[in-house]
């Protein structure tokens, strides 16, 4: 499949990376990033069980010190730099959290970072990413318009693109999620994993089929920006219509060509959440799980609420807590009336 908005995209460096992705590069990327990440919990949640009538693991990714599973892939990239590299610093678009991410290893690892966002970006996520030392440009409506100007910094400047999702050092960093599910988890039969670009979707796909191909791995992404299911439809990344989510991390409108290639095979079903759906998952995880999770972190939720998923027990990763707390309490406040007004719906 040809590569041309990577390739155009990220530094000489990463363009030459092999495209394909193992379970021994996910092994790999778990061991070189030993001691630098939260191993996070896998629980299991007793109320939401009950409620939506099957067993709910919650892996609390939102847990990681910036609050999403972008660390995992961000630090893995950098430690991959050369000493050159390093020196010159790297640029990522991001819509916040692999922002965030970059951020906050850069300056442990002593890597300068510039991320470029788009202006839908939280402003919860800009203000942290300035605070860690991030250099941050807000450029350009979408996502993509601060693609193209992250890779015109890259070439003013000399700095390594490290791109969010479809980067296989970052895919590789991404996988190891699945790894510790799978070390924490004796018997599931179904994880549910949340789509932007694809690169979280593809390292745990990877992980999971290669240990326990009998797991069923679904993908879930808001319908406002269905990108992942366009490409299915079509069989290539393709360019879907992107609507206003409270998904704002998943807001991509075509999915990575590499995260594509490598978890087409693999997913078994691809799901879609509305708004109303993702907003009750927040809600529900407030109120039950005693959980703060964003949009794009509450989504895969969303899609078992919704009785979009049927399984026995299932995985359900919680990616990212960062909401702004304005928008939080609005979500649930809003929850709490349509409960009391009998219109707060979870299938059985």
């Amino acid at each position: 499949m040809k590569n041309a908005s990577l390739d155009s995209f990220g530094s000489p460096t990463r363009a030459s990376a092999p495209r394909g992705l193992s379970v021994a590069d996910v092994e790999t990327a778990r061991r070189r990033l030993a001691g630098g990440l939260r191993v996070t919990p896998c629980n299991y949640a007793s109320s939401l069980s009950e409620i939506i009538g099957m067993s709910i693991w919650l892996k609390r990714d939102d847990l990681q010190r910036t609050g999403s599973f972008k660390e995992r892939g961000a630090r893995h990239a950098l430690l991959q730099l050369t000493d050159g590299e390093r020196r010159a610093g790297v640029v990522a678009a991001s819509a916040g959290n692999h922002a965030l991410g970059l951020a906050f290893h850069g300056g442990q690892l002593g890597v300068p970072v510039t991320v470029v966002v788009p202006q839908t970006a939280p402003d919860v996520k800009i203000a942290r990413c300035r605070a860690l030392g991030a250099h941050v440009v807000v450029h350009g409506a979408h996502f993509e318009d601060a693609q193209r100007y992250a890779a015109e910094w890259a070439a003013r400047t000399g700095a390594t693109v490290v791109h969010p999702f479809d980067d296989p050092a970052v895919m590789a960093g991404q996988g190891t999620l699945a790894l510790e599910v799978l070390e924490q988890m004796a018997d599931f039969d179904t994880i549910v994993v949340p789509v932007g670009g694809g690169g979280l979707l593809a390292g745990v796909a990877t992980a999971i089929k290669a240990k326990r191909p009998h797991v069923r791995v679904v993908a879930v992404e808001p319908a406002n920006a269905a990108c992942f299911l366009a490409a299915e439809l079509w069989g290539r990344p393709t360019r879907a219509t992107v609507l206003p989510t409270l998904a704002d991390g998943l807001a991509v409108a075509s999915v990575g060509p590499r995260a594509f290639a490598i978890a087409q095979s693999l997913v078994d079903d691809v799901v879609t959440v509305t708004e109303d759906e993702i907003g009750t998952a927040i809600a529900l995880l407030a109120r039950e799980a005693g959980a703060v999770v964003e949009g794009a972190g509450a989504t895969a939720l969303a899609a078992v609420v919704a009785g979009k998923v049927h399984a026995r027990s299932v995985v359900v990763p919680l990616t990212g807590r960062n909401i702004d707390v304005r928008v939080h309490g609005e979500i649930v406040a809003q929850a709490t009336v349509r409960r009391r007004e009998g219109t707060f719906a979870v299938a059985a």
